[in-house]
C-alpha cells in the first residue's frame, strides 16, 4: 500500500508533506514523496498522517470491560478501539479478589497466544493490538480509592505480584501501589522495578513518600492530578514528587472533565512533553448512549460524557476514547498537535517498551497509520498495512 498526498508525522515530531509505502505489514518508508512499485494507493487528500495511538490505560467500551474476564470482550473492545484510530492498547484492571484478577490476566494470555498462533502479533485482523495490562489495583489505598471496590483492596506484596505476572505471562506491563499503606513499600519497589514498571496509583503519599519510592525505583504515575492528594504550594503531594523526578513517566485523561485545560497546560511546561501520557480511562459507557452501566462491580451514571458513582458521584474513569482525548487536548487545552501526537503514541511506547514496533511512522514498524483532515475528524484507519476504516 501507498499512502499519498498526506502530511507525514516524522520522529522529530514535525509534518512534513509526502507519502507512505506499507509492504507485508510494515513501513517501508515514509516521508517526501516516494517512487515505488505499483500497489494500492490511498489517497490521502491532504490529510495528517499519524502513528496508530496506544492507550496504555483504559478499562472498556461498547459495553464491555477489560475485567469482564472473557476473549469475547477482549475482542469487542480491541475492535472498536482500532475503528477509532488506537491501533495498540494495555487495558487496566480493577480492585478485584487476588483470585478473580489472577483469572483475567489468564484469560487475556490466552487471548494473545491465540492472536500470536494465528499469525498476529498480539491482535487479529481488524482489532487492535493487546500489548500489555495496566494493573491499577489492588495495592491501593482506601482514602483515595475513587471508582475503586475497596474491600477488596490490599497492600502491596510481591508474591501475590509475581503470582499476576504469572497469570499473564508476562503480559502485566504497570502495577500501580499506594506507598503509604505498606511501611515495607520501598522493599517491594526494589524488589519488583526490574521485572515490572511500578506505578503510584490511587494514592494519598505525601510528597516525601513519593519521592521514596520514585528514589526506591518506581517509575509511573497513574492518572496525574487525580485519586492523589491536591499539588499545593506547602504540600506538593505526588504531584511535586513527580515533577522532581525526572525518570518518571506521568499518565493524564484529557477529556475535558478530570483536569482543567489551564492545569494540562501547566503541567507539559512543568514535566516537559516526553514524560506525558495522554491516557483515556475509558470505561463500558464508551461509544455507548448515556444510561446506567458498572465499573469494578460499581454502578456508575453516565450522563453528558461525564461517568459518576451512583452511590457517591466521584468520577469513575471515562467515556471518551483516545483519539478523542486527542482532540480535546489540541483544540481545547492549547497543546500543539505535534505534541500531542508523540504523547499518544511514541510515549506510551516507550513506557510499554515496544518501541521497536510501535509509535512511529519508521521503517521497519508495524503499518498502523491514522488519517485526520485539518479539524481533526478521523478519516481513515489502515491496520497492519491494510485500510480499516
Amino acid at each position: 500500500m501507498i499512502i499519498r498526498n498526506v502530511k507525514v508525522y516524522t520522529e522529530e515530531k514535525e509534518f512534513v508533506d509526502g507519502e507512505i509505502v506499507i509492504q507485508d505489514g510494515r513501513i517501508a518508508a515514509a516521508g517526501e514523496e516516494i517512487s515505488g512499485a505499483e500497489q494500492t494507493i490511498l489517497d490521502g487528500e491532504g490529510c495528517y498522517a499519524i502513528p496508530g495511538l496506544i492507550d496504555l490505560h483504559f478499562h472498556g467500551c461498547k459495553g464491555y470491560d477489560f475485567c469482564d474476564g472473557t476473549k469475547e470482550a477482549i475482542a469487542k473492545i480491541a475492535e472498536y478501539e482500532a475503528s477509532v484510530g488506537v491501533t495498540a492498547i494495555s487495558p487496566a484492571t480493577m480492585t478485584l479478589p487476588v483470585n478473580e484478577l489472577e483469572e483475567i490476566l489468564a484469560v487475556a494470555a490466552e487471548y494473545k497466544k491465540e492472536a500470536d498462533a494465528a499469525g498476529e502479533t498480539a491482535g487479529c485482523g481488524g482489532a487492535a493490538d493487546l500489548v500489555g495490562v495496566n494493573m491499577e489495583g489492588p495495592f491501593i489505598c482506601e482514602e483515595k480509592k475513587g471508582a475503586q471496590d475497596e474491600r477488596n483492596i490490599i497492600s502491596c506484596d510481591a508474591e501475590v505480584c509475581r503470582r499476576f505476572m504469572e497469570a499473564s505471562r508476562g503480559l502485566v506491563k504497570f502495577v500501580g501501589i499506594a506507598p503509604e499503606r505498606n511501611e515495607n513499600a520501598a522493599e517491594f519497589i526494589r524488589e519488583m522495578k526490574d521485572k515490572v514498571h511500578i506505578s503510584l496509583a490511587h494514592t494519598n503519599a505525601d510528597y516525601d513518600t513519593a519521592m521514596a519510592a520514585f528514589d526506591a525505583g518506581a517509575d509511573h504515575a497513574v492518572h496525574l492530578y487525580n485519586a492523589m492528594p491536591a499539588f499545593t504550594h506547602r504540600k506538593p503531594g505526588v504531584v511535586g514528587a513527580v515533577s522532581d523526578s525526572s525518570h518518571v513517566n506521568a499518565e493524564m485523561i484529557c477529556d475535558g472533565v478530570h483536569i482543567h485545560p489551564s492545569v494540562v497546560r501547566a503541567s507539559f511546561k512543568m514535566l516537559g512533553a516526553d514524560r506525558i501520557v495522554l491516557i483515556s480511562d475509558s470505561m463500558r459507557a464508551t461509544g455507548m448512549p448515556d444510561g446506567q452501566y458498572t465499573l469494578g462491580g460499581l454502578d456508575v451514571n453516565v450522563a453528558d460524557g461525564r461517568a459518576t458513582l451512583v452511590s457517591n458521584g466521584a468520577l469513575a474513569g471515562s467515556a471518551t476514547n483516545l483519539m478523542e482525548c486527542l482532540k480535546t487536548v489540541v483544540q481545547k487545552m492549547g497543546i500543539p498537535l505535534e505534541t500531542a501526537v508523540a504523547c499518544a503514541t511514541r510515549n506510551p511506547a516507550r513506557c510499554l517498551g515496544i518501541s521497536d514496533e510501535y509509535g512511529a511512522l519508521a521503517p521497519g514498524k508495524k503499518g498502523n497509520v491514522v488519517l485526520l483532515d485539518q479539524d481533526l475528524n478521523l478519516k481513515a484507519v489502515v491496520k497492519d498495512g491494510v485500510r480499516i476504516r
